[in-house]
């Protein structure tokens, strides 16, 4: 991905997808021994270029001050990563790599070209990492709009499960399905308008563990069951991060 801010600083963002050699699939000392072995694999960039490894996914984050020198890193970067892979009998697939350009609002798109071996890289406007949907202007709308039908689900597993469980039993599913999905990163798309339709759907699931009528209040029904709206939830977990990472914050 590359990412334009209000400093004209450039920084791309590239994901790639590794084939795994060497260990079987599903072994139990496979994840430990593929962690070892793209462990050097930092060593190979500059202060730059910040590679981020999950399991046999590899991201890439390029940023420059100069737009021209920041285009040649984008290309040296994804250059130097084929090559380790080379040397240590890795192979990317190229089907699944990708990059997204960042930007600020009201600033142009400028195109990038990357590629290797005549294999032009595609741009996309998203990528989904880690379970979140990040755009090129880091709004949180596509991955709220994804999150949006898992909780619409939950919602009709509550109503369906309700007259054979109890309320308690009920309070544990919510916590357990729909608490989880929306608590995963609320810090980033919590505080956003699309938010809003998520606390829609909250209430609904409340309302339905309480057997209330669609069109009751609901301030009630959340102290009742000792559960926090949205918008306190993204508070409370807004707060815990900078207390976590106050180190970050000077």
């Amino acid at each position: 991905m590359s990412i334009t801010s209000k400093n004209s600083c450039h920084s791309s963002f590239s994901k790639w997808r590794k084939v795994r050699c060497g260990v079987p699939q599903g072994s139990i000392l496979g994840p430990l021994l593929f962690l070892l072995y793209v462990k050097d694999l930092a060593r190979v960039f500059r202060n730059n270029h910040k590679p981020v490894l999950f399991a046999d996914d590899t991201s890439l984050i390029v940023t420059h001050l100069n737009y021209t020198d920041f285009s040649k890193d984008n290309t040296s970067a994804f250059n130097k990563l084929n090559k380790w892979f080379a040397a240590n009998l890795l192979t990317s697939n190229f089907k699944n790599t990708h990059y997204v350009q960042f930007m600020i609002k009201n600033t142009p798109t400028r195109e990038i070209y990357i590629s290797y071996n005549n294999t032009l890289i595609l741009n996309t406007l998203n990528t989904k990492f880690l379970g979140l949907v990040i755009t090129n202007s880091l709004s949180w709308k596509d991955h709220i709009t994804q999150v949006i039908p898992k909780l619409s689900k939950a919602c009709y597993v509550h109503r369906c499960i309700r007259l054979f469980m109890s309320q308690d039993a009920l309070t544990s599913v919510y916590y357990s399905y729909f608490h989880s999905l929306v608590s995963y990163r609320i810090i980033f798309g919590g505080n956003c308008l699309c938010s809003s339709h998520i606390f829609q759907l909250q209430k609904k699931a409340v309302r339905i563990i309480m057997g209330s009528r669609p069109r009751d209040s609901s301030r009630e029904l959340f102290k009742h069951l000792r559960i926090l709206p949205l918008q306190f939830q993204y508070i409370l977990s807004f707060l815990i991060f900078l207390v976590d990472k106050k180190n970050l914050f000077t």
